[in-house]
């Protein structure tokens, strides 16, 4: 254990000035990002990006050996939704042999010092940070990201936002102080009492991780369960292994270059036909579960395991427009938010509330027809070159949604159909435009749900108030972790304060630039607020890290 010590402390100092600037950041909430988003080769080496595709291409149609028991056989379920064959075999999970590896690994984990888990977890973040492009084409090839948007949430940002847990759960940590000596003034001697004070973890992590997003979701919950001493049990989704096995297989290597266990954290492998996550959610081992994933299933767990449970579920997320001084910024960052990664973000607007009399545009009056006319323009527009549709569209990651697609583009009210497009580079990729479909208030069956992927509703209403009060309420019913208003009255302003608040949902306003809905900065962004159906956490806040832990006291009177 000397050396596992030694060790983990050399690395948090190697370390510690990151650690240092996020910890600052989340505080004051300014920007910072630890590792660069750009895929440049002047920032990660002119070989960098050569070096990572290749190293993808040789994960292929190849066997992925990991530390860990397993059953003996192989699981190889995931699809490009490029049309490339990928055929990577994982080991398949022994369910009772990775818990009792996980168990028994974990012992040695829990006891290590706080900072020589927060060093561990560093090193690994600026490992896997080195190994950005081969993730890159693995979440791409895996999720159906376009390669550029693969690279950042799939790498720098989903390494940010395990950069952010692990600042956050090293400052909750860092609060308890490991012994004091107590004193009460008593006659005719003082009462003192050393007392002192273990950091404990809960026991075994699940993490479940999902098929759009499996590193940008999954990172904050597994860095937030290891730094706080818990192994982690990793359940990739079957169509998103590959990013999540080569995560699992850098640290491994970290930890076991460290003097621990490489089995604190394992990958458990299922199939469709196979599930595994109910079996793991259910059994009594497991203490945590980081979820994400459909409100379905997300309900079941919450019902049905004793653990403490973090989810992250569907949202139905709205926008109200009122009025705008700037018709042309509104239009265009609309369609791109509608657009991008067709609409497969769970941050992605769906429902777009708007009067039956129109809407003010400056110093004209636009009809409820000329802004639905005009968004479909604006999405015509951003689609119009091949090239620049397939680097914003990406493809359509599960069979699931294209039957989505398809079931709506039959239904009445619908101005624009998603229609297949080409991708030039991948010619059998999956790849389907925008739909929008115009609805009456009235037709609450019809997108008062999660529509997932590239499906709009513009929804008629009565006015703006009705707009908001459909939106609030939603948001409380079915879940919301975006909404936008559009409006240039400060009274309509400040009730959609009021709706943000009352649906717990996080709000943007009159949004014409660059900065998409969609988006979401480590550090200064509360990723879902926790507070409505689409999810009980946040990510990250300190509550996300905080419980993930207990503190057991011992006290001894001093003489």
């Amino acid at each position: 254990m000397t050396t596992t010590l030694a060790a983990g402390a050399d690395l948090f100092e190697r370390h510690r000035e990151k650690l240092d600037k996020a910890r600052e950041a989340i505080r004051t909430r300014a920007y910072y990002s630890a590792f660069p988003e750009s895929p440049s080769g002047r920032i990660y080496g002119e070989t960098a990006a050569a070096d990572g595709k290749a190293a993808f291409d040789a994960r292929l149609a190849k066997p992925f050996a990991l530390e860990q028991p397993s059953s003996g056989e192989a699981a190889a379920s995931e699809r490009s939704p490029y049309g490339i064959a990928l055929g990577v075999r994982y080991p398949a999970a022994d369910v009772d042999a990775l818990l009792a590896a996980a168990r028994t690994a974990g012992e040695a984990w829990g006891a290590a010092s706080v900072e020589t888990r927060t060093g561990v977890a560093l090193e690994a973040l600026a490992r896997l940070n080195a190994r950005s492009f081969e993730i890159g084409h693995a979440v791409m090839h895996t999720t159906g990201q376009a390669f550029v948007m693969a690279f950042q949430a799939g790498g720098p940002h989903a390494q940010d936002r395990a950069l952010e847990a692990v600042a956050y759960a090293y400052d909750e940590m860092s609060r308890v102080p490991a012994s004091v000596v107590w004193e009460k003034p008593a006659k005719p001697e003082p009462l003192r009492v050393k007392k002192t004070y273990a950091i404990v973890p809960r026991g075994i992590d699940l993490t479940i991780g999902c098929s759009t997003f499996p590193t940008w979701n999954a990172y904050p919950g597994i860095f937030a369960s290891l730094v706080t001493g818990n192994a982690v049990i990793v359940k990739p989704h079957p169509q998103a292994v590959l990013p999540l096995a080569i995560t699992v297989e850098i640290l491994q290597g970290v930890l076991r270059e460290s003097g621990f266990d490489p089995k604190i954290v394992q990958l458990a492998v299922d199939t469709a036909e196979k599930p595994l996550a109910k079996v793991l959610a259910q059994r009594p081992e497991i203490a945590l579960i980081d979820y994400t994933g459909s409100t379905e299933f997300g309900d079941w767990i919450e019902q049905n395991s004793r653990a403490l449970v973090y989810t992250e579920k569907a949202g139905v997320n709205s926008v109200v427009i009122d009025s705008t001084g700037d018709v042309k910024g509104m239009i265009r960052n609309l369609a791109m938010s509608l657009s991008l990664y067709s609409g497969q973000m769970c941050t992605t607007p769906q429902n777009l509330f708007v009067p039956q009399d129109g809407i003010t545009a400056g110093d004209e009056r636009l009809t409820f027809d000329e802004v639905v006319a005009a968004l479909v323009k604006g999405i015509d527009g951003l689609l119009g070159d091949p090239e620049r549709a397939a680097g914003v569209l990406g493809a359509i990651a599960t069979d699931g949604t294209l039957r989505r697609i398809d079931e709506e583009n039959a239904k009445p009210g619908v101005v624009r159909a998603s229609a297949p497009l080409t991708n030039p580079e991948f010619p059998d990729a999956r790849v389907r435009s925008p739909l929008v479909a115009v609805v009456d208030a009235a037709d609450r069956e019809r997108y008062d749900r999660e529509a997932f992927g590239p499906i709009a509703f513009v929804v008629r209403t009565a006015d703006t108030d009705e707009s908001l009060r459909l939106a609030t309420s939603e948001a409380q019913r079915r879940g919301a972790i975006t909404a936008i208003v559009y409006s240039t009255s400060e009274d309509v302003l400040a009730k959609a304060e009021r709706w943000a608040r009352d649906g717990k949902v996080n709000l943007a306003v009159n949004l014409t630039g660059s900065l998409l809905v969609n988006q979401s900065a480590a550090f200064s962004d509360y990723h879902v607020t926790g507070g409505n159906p689409a999810g009980n956490a946040s990510l990250t806040d300190a509550a996300f890290v905080a419980n993930r832990f207990r503190i057991v006291e011992t006290r001894t009177p001093v003489a």
